[in-house]
């Protein structure tokens, strides 16, 4: 009976599984993604993949185009998450509309073959790169049509302080409405010395004073003139990040467009470069009149190669110049790959002969490199399906130093005679491959294994002994047709068959007969039950394993020959260039341009070197951090999600100067700071820093009149309460006034935290009352306070469930679980027992007095008083983050997630600050963050509900939603890269919205979405903005402790993940 039951669940398990694939396969044809109607296309086809792709191609030919309302009430209920994937055209178009079922057949292999192969050679999904696709064909409709709205720009802290540069650091630049591109650009010139210095020290022609004579010198000098004030502010500011709106504007207006877009990074720099060719030409001809001036960013830039091919069968040699470089990256794993097909064009074996032919190409050879080599790596191909250009996230490899010489002019006869070696080799290693294939993928059916084990199979089966078993030990036969179970009473023993049927008002004895489904084709008794040979002597045995065991061998020896050919050319195309004579032109890589995003949406970085520390850096807008080239790889040579280098900057390796520092010429020395400036521009930072002192002196001056405000405003108070009549002993001196400490929490609440407190003391005297006949009030002291602390020992020790936390109910627990010195704990307790409201008894009001004697007693050299209010300082901080953290989750738990988020924000930051210091000065980050990201997640999914309604005032407060407290939080979950959980939900946000594109709706709405996507997508992991804290309410310790737990226990009976402590 188990026998049958297994075989039943098994078979209804691999009939789901199959069923399942058949759906996949089907949504991947078709685009449909109506699982209701996929099931049904399977079910009319009886499970045939071609017939149910018919049924569907006419159901979808019969359905009429959706109106806007239908389109929202579609969405609202499938809430699909992403968009169809079939549901674009494709290039590889194949009629489905007719009856040829081959038409059919070649679709479905077509298709599954393409996501296949996109997805082994990109390590993207299907579903991945429709998004992406439909992301950039959105944005590109609406870029030049839309009217844009102001975007958000970065919001300095109020904190002067916070902006200062630290000492060395590098100076970043501010992000002002979409311009890190400007930001990746501008930091990679600056930190090309040699540029830097060409820009600092540029000085404007003498008839500048007079109007310019033409557009293009109105335009260039005053930008040349804020280049070189913000080349001068990355120089000596004291500021951590400096403003180019100048600069920006100008460059606005030169590319006439709205100021929401995102510049390209390409188009940028070759107007920049433009510009400054045009200003220092201006300048190097007024300098030389008469003789042909030169043009120090033509030298710095510009280089120079030899086109040499045939044209309809006539040869010709022209000579270019270049600036940047571009390079193809589709198809290609390194960049000598691309290198190599962009040097060759065409048809190219006629220039190598002397016969002349009809075939036309060319080669191209440099004559003179630039000191500075740029690469424009082309991540961008025009989708013919859409017509509309879509970003490539290939992985594309490039080294840190390049070695040129296989593409110089002179080394041209040396390297077209390697050139054709390595085509012959790799032609030799491509039959090589075939042939080791055919040892790897063995056998004519589409199932194919290697050969090896094939034949080890072979001998596994042939040395196999047949073990022979009855099919009705392990088959239930009573079982009815259609998989059901008849109910049948037990047999008289294990081997008796019922074959006898009870009539319906038989004995309980009689047996009733049941089908027999396999009378009729009854399996051999003696069917093994393993695979094994029937019938085999043993001289038979002994041949066949001689001649498996001899050909498994040869064939193991014949694939690790093939194997290792392979790997010797292999080897001998990578060392071909490695000789001396071809590593004379060495570049190293001085910066990368890196772009995260689609075709016209995203965020740009630089990656630049520095020499001089020998580290990369990352300059991230106003971030400049130190990085890595493990960091670099991840991030530019993409395949990692969207991120990949967009423009490589090498520089030559035999040209110090470009990074040499400027010295003195009396002393030597190097310079620094403002003495690389020229005067006038140092004067100009001078300025600036002064400025920036003075904002740092007025905040210091707020600050320090808030503070006496708020002495005084507590000296008010406190003569307020000196003069209300009291009904216990006077107000205690000032030297007694830290006696107020145990009341923790600085909450005003007697009948909560001091009553419970009180109890407490009062339970320890009195237990020490009892082990002592001794009624000696310091005794009794004493022996109270060991008493107490034992019981706080205890509970610091034992391990207690998530809702339990008896750092919560007593301040000696918290600073026993975090190892404070003995002399706090041992002040803090006595500070306990001093309390004036202990008890109205004699005893203990001696005991209290007592205790407040020790105190007057205790020397300042005793205990440091600093380290003391440091420890309570920190105890306070973590009863605030524990109030965050309760008021969150209970906000959570009752799905008012726009409330809960902030405090869970800044129970999560606060908590850090905590656990920085020691494991249990805070709580469980893994469940603050867990709490913190699902709350996005809800917001997130609330927000686009909104969205699809269509309704004005619901869009707008879902994209309200998205900007004020989403897009806003993405950095604080950004910022650590390592949380890869954290980065996971970040990409399902973004998808969830990017899903909507290509999807039919009002065009105010596509605006809205195509002007919101851009922040969205934006990487960087600086904060912007963020509001204030909520204002806490005041909770005594009991009602903080019952609040605490009630939560926590609500979290674990929903068995939510990363609960507990």
């Amino acid at each position: 009976m188990l026998n049958r039951v297994s075989l039943s669940v098994q078979t209804c398990y691999d009939n789901s599984m199959h069923q399942q694939t058949l759906l996949n396969q089907l949504r991947e044809v078709t685009g449909t993604t109506d699982v209701q109607l996929l099931q049904q296309a399977l079910q009319v086809s009886n499970g045939d993949l071609a017939e149910a792709v018919a049924f569907l191609t006419e159901k979808n030919a019969k359905v009429p185009q959706q109106d806007e309302a239908t389109y929202y009430q579609t969405a609202q209920i499938t809430n699909d998450r992403y968009i169809s994937v079939g549901s674009q055209a494709d290039t590889n178009v194949i009629d489905l509309t007719g009856d040829d079922k081959d038409d059919l057949q070649r679709a479905i292999a077509l298709s599954l073959e393409e996501s296949s192969r996109a997805f082994r050679e990109t390590g993207i999904t299907d579903e991945e790169q429709a998004i992406s696709r439909v992301l950039e064909a959105s944005i590109a409709e609406n870029k030049a049509s839309l009217k844009r709205t102001h975007t958000e720009v970065w919001s300095d802290s109020p904190n002067p302080h916070d902006r200062k540069r630290l000492e060395n650091c590098p100076v970043g630049l501010k992000n002002v409405g979409n311009t890190c591109w400007f930001s990746a650009v501008i930091q990679s010139l600056f930190n090309l010395l040699e540029f830097q210095r060409l820009v600092l020290h540029y000085s404007p022609p003498a008839r500048m004073q007079d109007l310019p004579r033409n557009q293009k010198e109105h335009r260039n000098l005053p930008f040349m003139q804020e280049l070189r004030r913000l080349f001068s502010l990355l120089v000596g500011s004291k500021r951590k990040y400096v403003d180019p709106s100048r600069a920006v504007e100008i460059l606005k207006d030169a590319f006439k467009s709205s100021e929401s877009q995102q510049q390209d990074v390409s188009e940028f720099t070759h107007k920049l470069l433009d510009w400054l060719e045009d200003a220092f030409q201006i300048k190097a001809e007024e300098d030389r009149e008469g003789e042909k001036p030169k043009n120090p960013m033509v030298e710095l830039f510009y280089g120079r190669f030899l086109a040499v091919g045939v044209l309809e069968g006539k040869k010709f040699e022209n000579t270019e110049m270049f600036g940047q470089y571009p390079l193809q990256v589709n198809g290609f794993k390194d960049l000598h790959e691309c290198l190599e097909a962009a040097m060759i064009e065409g048809e190219i074996e006629s220039l190598h002969s002397a016969e002349n032919s009809a075939k036309s190409g060319q080669e191209h050879w440099f004559t003179e490199l630039p000191p500075v080599l740029t690469f424009e790596l082309s991540r961008f191909e025009f989708n013919q399906a859409l017509g509309r250009p879509e970003k490539i996230h290939n992985k594309l490899e490039f080294p840190s130093m390049l070695y040129m010489d296989r593409y110089m002019d002179r080394n041209r006869e040396i390297t077209r005679i390697k050139r054709e070696e390595i085509r012959r080799l790799k032609e030799h290693l491509t039959v090589l491959q075939q042939r080791l294939e055919r040892y790897l993928s063995y056998g004519s059916g589409p199932k194919r294994f290697p050969l090896a084990d094939v034949l080890q199979y072979a001998m596994e089966f042939a040395s196999s002994k047949p073990v022979c078993t009855s099919p009705v030990e392990d088959i239930d036969t009573t079982a009815p047709p259609g998989g059901t179970t008849a109910q049948v009473p037990p047999a008289a023993s294990a081997g008796e068959q019922p074959d006898a049927a009870e009539g319906s008002g038989a004995g309980p004895q009689a047996q009733q007969r049941v089908h027999k489904p396999f009378t009729q084709s009854r399996v051999p008794p003696d069917l093994p039950m393993h695979p094994a040979p029937r019938h085999i002597t043993d001289e038979e045995l002994r041949v066949l394993e001689g001649c498996l065991h001899r050909w498994r061998s040869e064939v193991e020896n014949d694939t690790r020959d093939l194997q290792a050919s392979i790997s010797r050319i292999h080897r001998t195309i990578e060392l071909m260039y490695s000789d001396k004579s071809m590593m004379q032109v060495p570049y190293r890589l001085h910066a990368v341009l890196v772009h995260e995003g689609q075709a016209n949406a995203g965020h740009y970085w630089a990656y630049i070197y520095d020499p001089h520390h020998r580290r990369w850096m990352k300059y991230n807008d106003i971030s400049v951090t130190k990085s890595s080239w493990e960091e670099l790889v991840r991030d530019s040579f993409g395949g990692y999600r969207n991120a990949s280098a967009y423009c490589l900057m090498y520089i030559d390796d035999k040209k110090p100067f470009l990074i040499e520092e400027d010295f003195d010429k009396e002393t030597g020395q190097m310079l620094n700071g403002l003495d690389k400036l020229p005067p006038d521009l140092k004067e100009y930072v001078e300025a600036d820093n002064k400025l920036f002192e003075k904002e740092m002196e007025d905040w210091d001056a707020l600050q320090a009149r808030k503070l006496q405000q708020e002495k005084l405003a507590l000296a008010a108070a406190a003569a307020n309460v000196a003069v209300q009549p009291m009904n216990t002993e006077p107000c205690p001196t000032d030297d007694t006034a830290p006696q107020q400490d145990p009341e923790y929490m600085e909450q005003q609440s007697p009948s909560g935290d001091s009553k419970h407190l009180q109890e407490e003391t009062e339970r320890a005297i009195s237990k020490a009352a009892a082990e002592h006949d001794e009624k000696s009030p310091e005794v009794l002291l004493n022996t109270a306070m060991k008493v107490e602390y034992t019981r706080l020992l205890r509970l610091a020790q034992e391990d207690t469930p998530p809702e339990r936390d008896y750092r919560l109910q007593h301040i000696i627990v918290y600073f026993i679980q975090n190892q404070a010195p003995k002399k706090i704990l041992e002040r803090t307790l006595l500070m306990q027992f001093a309390d004036r409201n202990l008890g109205f008894d004699e005893r203990c009001k001696n005991i209290m007095k007592v205790a407040r004697a020790k105190l007057e007693l205790v020397k300042p050299d005793e205990v440091n008083m600093e380290e003391y209010e440091t420890w309570h300082q920190d105890y306070r901080n973590f009863r605030e983050t524990t109030v965050f953290l309760l008021i969150g989750l209970e906000m959570f738990l009752k799905k008012s997630y726009v409330e809960a988020l902030m405090y869970l924000i800044y129970a999560y930051q606060y908590n850090r600050v905590l656990l920085a210091k020691g494991p249990y000065r805070g709580h469980n980050e893994d469940l603050i963050g867990h709490y913190r990201r699902e709350c996005l997640l809800r917001l997130n999914e609330h927000a686009a509900a909104l969205f699809e309604t269509g309704e004005e005032n619901e869009v707008n407060n879902g994209l309200s939603i998205m900007n004020e407290l989403v897009v806003a939080c993405i950095p604080l979950l950004l910022v650590d890269e390592m949380e890869e959980k954290d980065m996971v939900a970040v990409e399902d946000m973004r998808n969830r919205w990017c899903s909507y594109l290509g999807q039919e709706m009002e065009p105010n709405l596509q605006e809205k979405l195509t002007d919101f996507l851009p922040k969205l997508l934006d990487c960087s992991s600086e904060i912007k903005s963020f509001p204030d804290p909520p204002k806490l309410p005041s909770y005594s310790t009991l009602e903080l402790c019952e609040r605490y737990s009630r939560v926590m226990t609500l979290l674990t009976q929903n068995r939510t993940p990363a609960d507990g402590r």
